[in-house]
């Protein structure tokens, strides 16, 4: 909540406390109290038992996973084999 909404919407109903030349703070139940009514006026509604929430979304799994020694092309079984065995194969330079 940015300053302005804050100043607008909520400290008319807040006792301001006074810290100092510019400080001011504010009772932390009363805010509780304020935001619960706010919750309580605009939230989303409860979830009952068993029943999913109304903005709940599904998300699949992804099919697209790699998993290690699984190729991601389309290379038949064969061929990723014989590719993995060549590059096994190689010896490292020395460079």
């Amino acid at each position: 909540m940015d300053r302005n909404r804050f100043n607008r919407e909520v400290r008319p109903y807040l006792t301001q406390v006074p810290i100092g030349h510019q400080g001011v703070a504010f009772d932390r139940l009363e805010l509780d109290d304020w935001a619960n009514d706010h919750i309580r006026r605009n939230g989303r509604p409860g979830r009952l038992r068993g029943e999913r929430l109304w903005d709940e979304k599904e998300y699949r799994a992804s099919s697209n996973v790699v998993k290690p020694g699984t190729s991601t092309s389309r290379f038949v079984a064969g061929e990723f084999e014989r590719a993995v065995e060549q590059v096994n194969s190689r010896k490292q330079s020395s460079t």
